[in-house]
Formats: C-alpha cells, sequence, structure tokens
C-alpha cells in the first residue's frame, strides 16, 4: 500500500538553501587558481635578462678590436715605464751604497788621523831643536837619539801614507785658501805677492780631500823686478796705455 509523500514545508527547504547559497559563495574564492611561485621568478628573471642584454651588447659593440689593442699597449707602456723606473732607482740605491761605502774605508779614519797629526808635527820640533852644530858635537847617545827620532817620524810617516794621509809641501808655491792658512806676510823676500816663502805647521790631505791646511807664511811686496801680479815693473799694465780723457 502506498503512502503519500509528506509536502516539504517552507522552513525545511530555507536551511539547505540558505547553505546552498554560503557554499556557493565561498567557493569561487576556494576553487580559484593560485598563481605559481616559480613561473612569477622565471618571469622576471626572464625580464631582468631581457632588460641586461641589450646593455651588455652595446657594451660588447663599442669595445671594437683596435680599441682593445689601444688599451693592451697603454697598459704595456704603463708597465714597461714602471720597470724601468724601478731598475734605474735599484741602480742608483747600489751606486750610493757602493759610493758610501767606499767613502767610509777611505775617509772614516779621518778623525782619528787628524788627532794622531800632532805626533809627527812633536818629531818633527823635536829634530829642529838639536842644530848641525850640536849634532856634531854631540856625543854618540845624542846622536842615536835623534837618529831613532827621525827613523821613528819617518815609519810614521809611511804609515800614513798607506793609509792615503798625503803631507802638504806648498813652500815656493802661489797660496791657495782652499789648502793652506796664512800665518804672516813677509815683505822684502823677492818672490811675488801671494807666494808661500815659509811652512810653519805641515798640512795633509786624506785621499782627495783637505785633513788640515797648511800654516805658511806669505810673500808680500813682490820681486823688485816684478809688480804684484808679477808682471815686469818696467812694463806698462795691459790697457795701461789707453786714452781714457773724455
Amino acid at each position: 500500500m502506498t503512502h503519500p509523500q509528506e509536502p516539504h514545508t517552507q522552513e525545511d527547504k530555507k536551511p539547505a538553501e540558505e547553505q546552498d547559497g554560503v557554499d556557493a559563495a565561498a567557493r569561487p574564492a576556494a576553487d580559484a587558481p593560485q598563481p605559481d611561485p616559480d613561473t612569477e621568478s622565471g618571469a622576471d628573471d626572464t625580464l631582468s635578462a631581457g632588460a641586461a642584454d641589450p646593455a651588455e651588447d652595446a657594451s660588447d659593440e663599442e669595445l671594437s678590436p683596435d680599441a682593445v689593442i689601444a688599451e693592451l699597449q697603454a697598459q704595456i707602456a704603463t708597465l714597461k715605464d714602471q720597470a724601468l723606473r724601478a731598475t734605474a732607482e735599484a741602480e742608483n740605491v747600489r751606486r750610493r751604497a757602493a759610493r758610501e761605502k767606499a767613502d767610509a774605508s777611505k775617509y772614516g779614519i779621518s778623525n782619528l788621523a787628524r788627532d794622531l797629526l800632532s805626533v809627527p808635527d812633536n818629531l818633527a820640533r823635536a829634530i829642529d831643536s838639536v842644530s848641525e852644530e850640536a849634532q856634531q858635537a854631540g856625543s854618540e847617545t845624542l846622536q842615536t837619539l835623534l837618529e831613532g827620532v827621525k827613523l821613528t817620524q819617518k815609519e810614521l810617516l809611511q804609515v800614513l801614507e798607506r793609509h792615503g794621509i798625503q803631507p802638504i809641501h806648498p813652500e815656493g808655491e802661489k797660496f791657495d785658501p782652499n789648502f793652506h792658512q796664512a800665518m804672516f806676510e813677509a815683505p822684502g823676500t823677492g818672490q811675488p805677492d801671494g807666494t808661500v816663502v815659509q811652512v810653519v805647521q805641515t798640512g795633509y790631505l786624506i785621499g782627495e780631500r783637505l785633513l788640515r791646511p797648511a800654516m805658511v807664511g806669505v810673500a808680500k811686496g813682490g820681486n823688485p823686478g816684478q809688480g804684484g801680479d808679477g808682471q815686469s815693473a818696467q812694463e806698462p799694465a795691459p790697457g795701461s796705455q789707453l786714452d781714457t780723457s773724455a
């Protein structure tokens, strides 16, 4: 026996319809496709690569082979100049060191040698203090002592000479202020003005340098037959015959 179906009321249909409406409204948002991160990053890389490629292509086009060769040649010239300068500087340092070494070897004893010069001076004074008459009339002991002093002086001068120290003997030469020190002027010597007529103290050179100047006496007044500049008194000086009147 068939039972008649019960009619659905509006209240029974309303919740289902409202539920269906909520689901329908929410479903499109949930079912919408989400963006792929890999796809977006790949697109960004593609865009950036596409933006950089034109600049790189432009730079490659700007550096032509001739420009690259010119730049390399400029770098080579700069490096070559730096190498030459470094070599020259090293050579200068080597020469300077060699010169300083030679100077130290030659002139390093200057202070010691200068202090020792008083020894030959005193030996020379001791020898000069004994006159020829005293030597001839003296005893054998005096002569032996005098000979020993002379030998000591000679040996000392030889030692100084081996170390490049040479005495200066300027007697009869023209006075040179670079090597001589004038102690007095001697008039009436018959020598031209400025001539060294007496050596009071011997001077010394070490190598090419002055170790001690020679103390000398210098002639004054000139030769009776010569003027102060060495010219004959009878000969007029050059230009003396010129007419200087207005």
